[in-house]
């Protein structure tokens, strides 16, 4: 599931806010330093990782992140052949580093995924790997999963090769850097195929039924002594660089489906009930939805830079909800192989220093397109991933939802008693005078009770604000 990013610019936070994030990560058990012997370990391997024979580092990759990210997953290069186009794309390769069974091993087992948080990052793997030895940054050669897709000219998938290679980035480049020499045309060939290569790809996207949420970052700026919620719309180049890792994740699926063992991400299709939900916040921030329009449809007329096109975007992660990660062995394929967004089979594989189960994905396809048996230590775990995975996306998303809650509190507070323009979005069927507000503005999800019954379910209401209570993660208001 797409991220809602939530982080705090202008200022450290201070005060209540300061006080509930770190109780937030103390409630939750979001884990705090890294063991003594897991260090120890990391600092071993950091010195001397397994590497590989095919040597590939010919090949000039580069990167593509945030300005201040060091934890760099892929690298890419990109290219034209007769008919069509080549995609390179390196994936950092974890296993070279992580010794199974050891105690990075049953360490990152613990945490399961990278945690974000507004004031800070708690990591998978020790930060002298997953933002040194094992991050593909442009300072020598790494060890890397390397996949090679070859496209046709209209930006399907011809040929997939993928092997363990040496690779080294030649440079690390931002997204708002990209976007500015694809816009003045000062790109080279490399770069300039992220927008070819990028939009044939989203074009197939839209001819299959999929959808990719442009989900804004959401800033929360320290402001004349409170906060003040601002939005960042992706760029186009972010967009584009999705697409290769959506093309590879596919590319994993159909790897393993066809050898028979693997790990997939799978989402069925969203219960009507998610849908409704979804009309009535679009309703309450003023979005036109006609109801023969499908949401994929809708989707693609949004602008992420409209803050409430972009309150809505962040809101249509909740039909993404029901995603899972499905195990199948021996060519006892699942009943579910799809991923409703995505429109076809998926496969996390491409954020191994990020995510646990991206280890055990590349393992598979590399023993796939080998033709041998996966290692016996990526069968041992096979069977419990989807547990695991589950069990650290419920933290992952009790963190974001908590954050959330957090942050808008803190947005909030001082502001008590002024009334504000929402729509009801939700009503408790056992208690129809409690229920949920979407704000119009500040675009703010509260608990609204105290009114009449029952709540006009679908309508917009004035509501009071009673509560906002950082310390506790709170919002309250009454109709006004």
């Amino acid at each position: 599931m797409p991220r809602r990013p939530l982080r705090l610019t202008g200022a450290a936070p201070r005060g209540p806010l300061r006080a509930a994030l770190a109780a937030l990560r103390a409630d939750l058990g979001v884990p705090g330093a890294f063991p003594a012997d897991v260090l120890a370990e990391a600092d071993r391997a950091a010195r001397a990782p397994a590497l590989p024979t095919y040597d590939a580092t010919d090949v000039p990759f580069l990167t593509l992140d945030p300005p201040a990210a060091t934890d760099l997953d892929q690298a890419l290069h990109l290219s034209r052949r007769p008919g069509g186009y080549r995609v390179r794309y390196a994936i950092a390769d974890a296993a070279a580093f992580v010794v199974p069974g050891g105690a990075v091993d049953a360490e990152a087992h613990r945490r399961v995924t990278t945690l974000y948080l507004p004031d800070g990052k708690t990591p998978l793997h020790p930060p002298v790997l997953s933002e040194g030895a094992a991050s593909l940054l442009p300072d020598g050669p790494r060890p890397a999963v390397l996949w090679t897709i070859d496209l046709d000219a209209d930006g399907r998938t011809t040929a997939v090769d993928v092997r363990r290679a040496l690779v080294r980035s030649r440079a690390k480049l931002d997204y708002a850097g990209v976007q500015r020499s694809l816009d003045d045309g000062t790109a080279e060939e490399p770069v300039a195929l992220l927008r070819t290569i990028g939009e044939l790809r989203a074009r197939q996207e839209t001819e299959r039924g999929g959808i990719s949420l442009a989900v804004p970052e959401q800033e929360i700026v320290a402001r004349d002594g409170g906060y003040a919620p601002v939005y960042r719309a992706p760029l186009p180049a972010e967009g584009w660089n999705a697409q290769l890792s959506l093309l590879t994740g596919m590319a994993a699926a159909d790897l393993m489906l066809a050898h028979g063992t693997g790990v997939l991400r799978t989402l069925p299709t969203a219960p009507d009930g998610a849908v409704g939900r979804l009309r009535r916040t679009a309703y309450a921030l003023r979005i036109d939805w006609p109801h023969h329009t499908p949401y994929a449809q809708l989707i693609r007329t949004l602008d992420p830079a409209v803050p409430r096109h972009a309150a809505f975007l962040r809101e249509c992660t909740s039909l993404l909800r029901g995603a899972g990660y499905t195990v199948f062995r021996d060519g006892d394929l699942p009943d579910l192989t799809t991923h409703a967004a995505v429109a076809a089979p998926y496969a996390h594989c491409t954020a191994p220093l990020r995510r646990l189960v991206d280890r055990y994905a590349a393992e598979l396809c590399l023993a796939a397109a080998a033709g041998r048996e996966p290692p016996e230590w990526t069968l041992a775990a096979l069977d419990a991933l989807p547990r695991e995975m589950a069990e650290g996306g419920r933290r992952a998303g009790a963190v974001e939802r908590a954050c959330v809650d957090t942050v808008e509190a803190a947005l909030l507070a001082g502001r008590v008693g002024e009334v504000f323009d929402g729509c009801v979005v939700d009503v408790d069927d056992r208690r129809p005078a409690v229920g949920t507000v979407q704000l119009a503005a500040p675009a703010v999800i509260g608990r609204v009770e105290g009114g009449p019954a029952p709540l006009p379910l679908g309508e917009r209401v004035p509501v009071r604000l009673t509560r906002a209570d950082p310390a506790t993660a709170t919002i309250r208001f009454t109709p006004a």
